[in-house]
């Protein structure tokens, strides 16, 4: 039988593995990279060919990179969504049955977590029921960049007897102003907390988080909110990619 593991690997640097991950990186004998085409794919790849550097059995793997076809918006958000996940299991079915042989291990490295906003595992749940290709799989936890966004600006993610919301920048568009009391975006490339600009908010803000380009961002959103969205806008103009998340917290009285 083959077997598939999904692996958090954290934000992106191998600090933030746990041992589990590692250990389970040694097992793997093909690990399978699903890129976007564009600048930037080179990065995100070597990102994680240095983990594997780092912790994997060097000799016992081969890597195997394929092209992710790309979301069409034409025909709304969910629906185009729903299509692009098909399409990527027709392609990641084709890589375990064509990339894969029966007895051996593949491996996705999976940004953060993989239950937290990524699709991979609904993909590979589809494959399965579709009977698109026969393999076991084990899913690895990683430490989010929920969790990283928190240590490295020192901060509680819930308040005294509170709670936190983790959501989009779509989804946070929709929300009422009044409504946004302490709320993790994630993945908001297009600066959707100048919108509320005019709040009593607090932001912390990271991007790149354990990486070297790594960039932390807190205080008043009212005074932060045009430099900090230029600073966004560059910072992915520059890459070509921008990986960041946010905490909206409403000042007390």
């Amino acid at each position: 039988m083959k077997k598939l593991l999904l692996i958090g690997i954290g934000p992106g640097h191998p600090d933030y593995l746990t041992m589990q991950a590692i250990k389970a990186l040694r097992t793997v004998d093909v690990f399978f990279f699903l890129e976007k085409e564009g600048r930037g794919k080179e990065e995100l790849i070597q990102i994680r060919n240095d983990i594997l550097a780092e912790y994997a059995d060097s000799g016992r793997y081969r890597s195997v990179v394929a092209k992710s076809p790309p979301r069409s918006a034409a025909q709304g958000y969910e629906a185009g969504v729903r299509d692009w996940y098909d399409d990527k299991a027709a392609i990641i079915a084709g890589l375990i049955n064509d990339e894969l042989a029966d007895g051996q291990t593949g491996a996705f490295l999976i940004w953060g977590d993989p239950a937290l906003y990524d699709g991979t595992l609904t993909i590979v749940q589809d494959i399965l029921a579709r009977g698109l290709a026969a393999f076991d799989y084990e899913v690895i936890p990683g430490i989010t960049s929920v969790q990283t966004l928190a240590a490295r600006h020192r901060i509680m993610l819930n308040r005294v007897g509170g709670e936190f919301t983790v959501t989009t920048p779509r989804a946070l568009e929709r929300t009422p102003a009044d409504q946004i009391d302490n709320a993790v975006v994630m993945l908001d490339s297009n600066a959707a907390f100048a919108r509320y600009a005019d709040q009593d908010l607090d932001i912390y803000w990271g991007a790149y988080l354990g990486t070297r380009d790594e960039t932390l961002v807190s205080g008043d959103l009212k005074t932060l909110a045009p430099d900090l969205a230029e600073k966004a806008r560059q910072a992915r103009a520059e890459k070509g990619w921008l990986f960041d998340i946010y905490l909206l917290r409403r000042r007390k009285d």
